[in-house]
């Protein structure tokens, strides 16, 4: 599916990927309904700032330590780091709004505020964050594209890379798994070169690396069904 936004005055953006699957239970509809707006930064999309004023992080969360997950799926990892890290503050940005239905049922239960979540394309939320803003970036599973004709539309390509380059600090973190070969293939080709260096690691170390990590269900469904997931992390420079 493509979709371009139409807001006056927005940059015509192709989004590949879906925004809504299976029908919403009515707890799911009744949380988007309640809870997402409060958990929301504002200022993102194009119709509530023309003017793409940057957001203020330091008065939205207290700290100007933001984590960014790219796509969080069901919120696992998510809420989990803002659990373990009551002093950062967490943005998830997630397009589907399945998985942020799925996501407000987690922080419901796990009665966190340091989360905000915006529902939509992550190419917007770049826009409005200040420079060298994030400390830590995730990007945990992304769509794989397989097929060679539709790896344009993957995250590690220069429309996002370059963006998400500004917007990281010098010393800051992006953490990418996949379970997809020739995905980590394009990651180690494309990151480097929009200022990141990867820190190779040997494959038992990745466990102590990432000791704060928590399992999906995606990674769960790549064991299941045989794929070996790899996990990268590369530094800003």
């Amino acid at each position: 599916m493509t979709q371009g936004n139409h807001s006056s005055g927005a940059p015509w953006r192709n989004f590949y990927g879906r925004f809504k699957g299976k029908g919403l239970r009515d707890q799911q509809q009744d949380m988007l309904d309640d809870d997402l707006a409060a958990l929301s930064p504002g200022l993102i999309d194009w119709d509530e700032n023309p003017d793409r004023i940057n957001l203020d992080l330091k008065t939205i969360f207290g700290t100007t330590d933001v984590w960014l997950e790219i796509g969080f799926g069901g919120g696992e990892h998510l809420v989990h780091q803002a659990a373990q890290n009551p002093n950062k503050g967490l943005i998830g940005c997630e397009p589907y709004i399945n998985g942020v239905a799925m996501l407000l049922g987690k922080v419901r239960k796990a009665e966190i505020s340091n989360l905000r979540i915006y529902p939509g394309d992550v190419r917007h939320l770049f826009d409005v964050l200040p420079d060298a803003s994030i400390a830590k970036a995730f990007l945990l599973y992304p769509d794989p594209w397989p097929k060679k004709r539709h790896h344009r539309r993957r995250f590690v390509t220069p429309d996002y890379l370059a963006p998400l380059s500004r917007v990281v600090k010098k010393g800051g973190a992006l953490r990418v798994a996949t379970d997809i070969p020739d995905y980590v293939r394009q990651t180690l080709e494309q990151v480097p070169r929009h200022g990141f260096e990867w820190q190779a690691e040997k494959p038992s170390d990745w466990r102590i690396a990432w000791h704060d990590w928590v399992s999906t269900r995606y990674e769960q469904k790549a064991l299941r069904e045989g794929r070996t997931p790899h996990y990268l992390t590369f530094i800003r420079c």
